[in-house]
């Protein structure tokens, strides 16, 4: 059988009212904790008996010193603008100067500059030039360049860079590939310059050289 406690020895029925008197004693000790005061016992001191006597200023005596001695004045003397100077300035130029004297004449001797007929030049003063100029070059092109078949299997297309000589008779000799790209289009591009008609050739100091060119020839699929 279940025990059963009497109602006034139940104490769960009071603890509502122990929690809000537990609270009430924490925050008035909280309360008294922050207003609690305290003083330290020290004797004051008095300040209307010191003895010593504030009012009762030095009396410095004024010392006088002499006065600064006088500045003496430069004294200026009037001097006249026209002064007569009595010294005798004498010049002498001791210089043989004889009228046979002859200035020989310097001449500077040069020997010409022989350029050698083999030498061939990257620089000239006067550029080769294609017959027609550089439209008339074009049109060759058109003409003449043929598409390799591979590249266009391929989809190759690019600029083909070649290097050839300009003869003094404007002749086209030693074609090469400089920078090519392939399937067959260097070997096109080195064909149709060398089977190019004759340049006007190249001109130093106003004679015809030998002149290294390079020309790029661009493929390119339609």
């Amino acid at each position: 059988m279940e025990a059963k406690k009497t109602p006034s020895a139940d104490l769960t029925r009071k603890s509502g009212m122990f929690l809000n008197l537990g609270l009430a004693v924490a925050v008035a000790a909280t309360l008294a904790a922050f207003e609690w005061k305290s003083y330290d016992d020290g004797s004051l001191k008095d300040l209307g008996q010191v003895t010593d006597n504030f009012e009762e200023l030095l009396d410095i005596p004024i010392t006088e010193q002499p006065p600064p001695p006088p500045v003496e004045q430069p004294i200026i003397e009037e001097i006249p603008d026209e002064v007569e100077i009595e010294d005798k300035i004498e010049v002498n130029f001791d210089v043989d100067v004889k009228e046979t004297t002859v200035i020989k004449e310097i001449v500077i001797k040069e020997a010409p500059v022989v350029e050698k007929a083999d030498q061939i030049f990257d620089v000239v003063e006067t550029q080769p030039n294609p017959p027609g100029g550089m439209s008339g070059w074009n049109a060759y092109l058109s003409k003449n360049l043929k598409y390799p078949t591979q590249a266009r299997r391929m989809g190759i297309e690019g600029t083909v860079i070649v290097v050839f000589v300009v003869n003094t008779d404007g002749s086209i000799q030693d074609v090469e590939v400089l920078r090519g790209i392939g399937g067959g289009c260097d070997e096109e591009a080195v064909k149709v310059v060398s089977e190019a008609p004759k340049w006007e050739p190249g001109k130093q100091r106003g004679r015809p050289v030998r002149t290294r060119m390079r020309l790029p020839i661009r493929f390119k699929l339609s």
